[in-house]
Parts: structure tokens; C-alpha cells; sequence
């Protein structure tokens, strides 16, 4: 049975708009709302022109706190719009082309003497002068102060994310990162599931609370928590335990299930001591 794909952050806007941060290229008005998400796309509709487009999973970010004038989403890297399809900007380096001294110097090292004219019999073979306007005062203090504005405007930019993260302001105005794990685990897979999709914990913890009893596999390699929960002690053992998610490195539900009478386990994960 195939498992459905799990909701990106992204579907909690439902039909609110939001506006991609870096834009994507090409792709005009930078107003979209959320459609649909399969396991490795995103589809998203503009709300100017109604086309519809796919963005990799991979590339999206987080999501602002305030929707002030708009919900922003961030983008892992700049992307651009091509032939119907996103793709990452190519920075590409052009080659300078050389310069007209260094090409008259060649042509003339490799004329002989036979090739030079009459008048230059008695003379070496002198290549054309190219004339080099020098920089002018004005124009080097212009790019100077350039220059400083420049460097102002970043460390002021600096200050002010530092005054955000802080909370000196009290408008905070920054992501809060949000791991999604696509794991194709359900709730009714016990350990050997587990371990058949993700190989062997490096580590196995075991917690009571309030008469349940919950099994930590632990995943480095993956930055994840595994969690199952049991009724007893008895049933914490290969078989009586039952996946009910999992935890990112910073202990934040990063993948629910949906448990029978109870809906979803986000709920009963954000609830979880860590251990």
C-alpha cells in the first residue's frame, strides 16, 4: 500500500498567498499560492498569471512568522524559470578577449625581415601605440565613496539581523527552521520496519511516562529520531512497539503518522520530553 506523501510546512498556508524569497527568475509576478505537493515536488499557482509551477522540495526553506504585506517563503538557492520548468541560476564566467597591444606585439614578432617595409629596413619593427586613458581624481573618489556606501549599507544590514535574533526588537523578523523527513514508515510498522528502511540505530533508549513506554532509535546520519511507543514494558520488545514518528536533531517533530481515534501524532510528539 502506498504510502500518501506528507503535507510540506508549505500546506499550512492553504489559499494564502505568499511570495518566494530569493524570486524565481522569469517567472514575472512573485505572488503564489500552494496546490498540491507530491514526495519530491511542490506545485504552486501565480496569482497574476495562473501558471502553474512545480519547485523541488529541496530547495524550499522556511517560513516567515509575519504575513505583513505577505507570508514569505525562502529559497535554498536562487532559481530561475526556463521552458516550464525550475531549474538553479548558472553564474557563468565570460572570458575577457585580449588585448590589442599584446596582438600587434604577436604579428609583429613574427614578421621576418624580408616582410618589413622599405622604410623600416634600418629601424626594429615598432607595433601600433594604443593610447590608455588613466583614471581621472574625480572619477576614483566617486568610486571610492561608492565603495563606502556600499560597505556601510551591509554592516548596517548586519546590525539589524543581529538586533532581530537577539530580540531586541521585539518584531523578530527571521525563519525558524522546520526539518520535514519523508520516511515511508506508518503506524502500524514496528523495529524490523524500521530497520529494514533505515539500517541499524546507533543508539536505543527506552522512556516511561504515564503508563507508556517509548523506544528512541537514534539515526546520526539521517539528524533523526526515531520514536515507538508501547503500553508496557513487555510490549517493548520487537514486535510490540509501534512506530509513531520521528524527531529532528533539535527534537521538532519532523515526520507524524496517523494513529488510530487519535488523528495525527504531531501532537503527541511536540509533548514528548526529550531522553
Amino acid at each position: 500500500m502506498a504510502v500518501p506523501p506528507i503535507p510540506p510546512p508549505l500546506a499550512q498556508l492553504g489559499r494564502r498567498p505568499f511570495s518566494f524569497y530569493p524570486a524565481i527568475l522569469n517567472a514575472g509576478h512573485n505572488e503564489w499560492v500552494y496546490r498540491s505537493a507530491t514526495w519530491s515536488d511542490v506545485l504552486v499557482r501565480n496569482t497574476k498569471t495562473n501558471e502553474e509551477v512545480s519547485v523541488p522540495r529541496r530547495y524550499l526553506g522556511e517560513i516567515s512568522r509575519v504575513d505583513a504585506p505577505l507570508m514569505i517563503v525562502g529559497l535554498l538557492a536562487e532559481l530561475e524559470y526556463r521552458a516550464g520548468v525550475v531549474w538553479p541560476v548558472e553564474r557563468r564566467v565570460i572570458e575577457m578577449p585580449r588585448a590589442v597591444g599584446a596582438m600587434a606585439g604577436s604579428i609583429a614578432g613574427s614578421m621576418n625581415d624580408s616582410n618589413r617595409p622599405r622604410f623600416a629596413q634600418s629601424s626594429a619593427w615598432r607595433a601600433p601605440v594604443v593610447g590608455i586613458r588613466l583614471e581621472s581624481e574625480r572619477t576614483s573618489r566617486v568610486g571610492r565613496v561608492a565603495v563606502g556606501s556600499v560597505a556601510i549599507g551591509l554592516a548596517g544590514c548586519v546590525l539589524a539581523i543581529s538586533l532581530f535574533r537577539g530580540g531586541v526588537i521585539a518584531t523578530r523578523a527571521f525563519y525558524a527552521p522546520l526539518t520535514q523527513a519523508d520516511l515511508p514508515l506508518t503506524a502500524g510498522d514496528g523495529r524490523p520496519a524500521v530497520i529494514r528502511a533505515l539500517g541499524q540505530p546507533a543508539e536505543d533508549r527506552l522512556l516511561a511516562d504515564s503508563g507508556q513506554e517509548y523506544e528512541l532509535l537514534a539515526y546520526p546520519r539521517h539528524r533523526l529520531y526515531v520514536i515507538l511507543m508501547g503500553s508496557g514494558r513487555e510490549s517493548m520488545n520487537y514486535v510490540g512497539a509501534h512506530y509513531i514518528g520521528a524527531m529532528d536533531w533539535n527534537w521538532r517533530p519532523a515526520h507524524a503518522v496517523d494513529l488510530a481515534g487519535y488523528g495525527s501524532s504531531e501532537s503527541l510528539l511536540r509533548r514528548l520530553p526529550r531522553f
